[in-house]
């Protein structure tokens, strides 16, 4: 299955590999180099490179590229889904997850590696089950491996989730307050043409848990409108012939955080637009053009649009841009011409825009084609599609639980054609 993992910085340093079967030289990153610099981006870099023996497969998250370098054909994204558990149990160990972290916990790191891959093969991916197996750091435990020279990282008895059909949640959980929250958050991926019209929409939506609950709880959680997820990928510890025949979801929840389902809405006419841009963009002969942009709310269903942030990809034949926004600040890297306006919130009775003059290199033809917006932004307390959580229910134990759900809808993969 997957033979090494080489970690590899935004500078294509190599700061970090780990083997499993025999040992693959790192000059084998020179064929994920190679591709890296056709790509214009890290996300077009092919998620699957072959080279004459192996197959290296990649992705990029967090600054960071993981390259898996594999022998023989494998299902792929099982191995991308295995790379994002990899930085996934980062996080959760360590909060973060940046090379600098990496670095300060290398230990833990390749302890935890070698818990999750057997002879290249995964088998212990669960957090619960890896925190008992290697214990998450702290300063005392820092301490004293620094004075005895001894890792006191490994755990000595075996994890009680491995040998059981629970496999996700430990044996024997306690918590004083007992508490269940539930973030359902959608991404909107849309491309809107210059006229306002949607060319294609999309909602990418997953729901984030965090259950600290005693015992061994079995919870129940309906929604109002359940036909809207058809789409659908589930936590493991979902029942999925109680989600076939009912509609409803089943489980004994992993303890602490986990991802319990995530889900895509393609059809568009469920995919509200919740902002507008309105642009005029416009160069003249010689060596100069007007930029205008107006943000404002669309379909929001009342709530506040905040954490905005425009990002606009000129030619390479601009030289600057000075603009005066009526909301927030801007920049404009000079190198790769982009210029970011951080606005904010957005206030439906004052909208922003951003207006000003464009330079452009002296003796160069105006470009041919107008650049592409793209917009980031967050809506509290909404879930565009309209999907709802009904009720959740507990079973197996006696207590009552305090229950919470956010709703929150952010900007993907947004563009505007200009």
């Amino acid at each position: 299955m997957i033979h090494s993992l080489f970690i590899v910085n935004n500078s294509g340093d190599i700061f970090m590999e780990k083997h499993w079967k025999s040992v693959v030289h790192r000059s084998i990153c020179d064929y994920f180099f190679e591709a890296q610099g056709k790509a214009a981006s890290p996300d077009d870099i092919p998620p699957v490179i072959v080279t004459p023996h192996h197959y290296l497969i990649n992705i990029y998250r967090n600054q960071l590229y993981l390259v898996a370098v594999v022998t023989t054909e494998v299902p792929t994204l099982f191995v991308i889904e295995f790379l994002h558990r990899i930085l996934d149990t980062f996080v959760e160990y360590f909060g973060d997850c940046s090379e600098s972290t990496i670095k300060e916990q290398f230990v833990i790191v390749y302890e935890l590696l070698d818990e999750m891959l057997d002879n290249g093969f995964p088998l212990a991916t669960e957090s619960n089950v890896l925190k008992e197996l290697i214990k998450p750091p702290n300063i005392l435990r820092s301490i004293a491996n620094t004075v005895t020279g001894k890792s006191t990282n490994v755990g000595s008895i075996l994890p009680t989730g491995q040998l059981s059909n629970v496999p996700w949640r430990r044996t024997g959980v306690k918590y004083t307050n007992n508490e269940a929250y539930f973030d359902v958050i959608e991404e909107i991926d849309a491309i809107i043409d210059r006229s306002g019209s949607t060319v294609t929409a999309e909602i990418q939506g997953y729901i984030d848990c965090r259950v600290k609950l005693s015992g061994m709880p079995d919870l129940t959680l309906s929604f109002v409108n359940p036909r809207l997820l058809d789409d659908v990928s589930f936590h493991p510890c979902i029942r999925f012939k109680r989600w076939e025949s009912e509609k409803v979801l089943s489980f004994v929840p992993p303890d602490g955080d986990f991802r319990l389902l995530s889900y895509h809405i393609g059809a568009q006419n469920l995919v509200a637009i919740p902002v507008y841009i309105k642009h005029n963009i416009s160069y003249r002969e010689g060596s100069g053009g007007r930029f205008e942009i107006t943000v404002g709310p669309k379909q929001t269903m009342g709530k506040t649009i905040e954490n905005t942030v425009v990002e606009v990809t000129f030619p390479k034949t601009v030289l600057n841009v000075t603009l005066t926004p009526t909301q927030g600040k801007y920049t404009f890297d000079p190198v790769t011409k982009i210029m970011t306006w951080d606005v904010g919130r957005i206030d439906p009775l004052k909208v922003p825009s951003i207006k000003g003059n464009i330079s452009l290199q002296s003796g160069a033809p105006p470009p041919e084609s107008n650049p592409t917006v793209s917009i980031q932004f967050t809506i509290s307390q909404l879930a565009v599609s309209g999907i709802k959580i009904n009720r959740l229910d507990m079973y197996g134990e006696k207590y009552k639980p305090f229950k919470g759900v956010k709703y929150i809808t952010k900007g993907g993969k947004f563009q505007v054609r200009t």
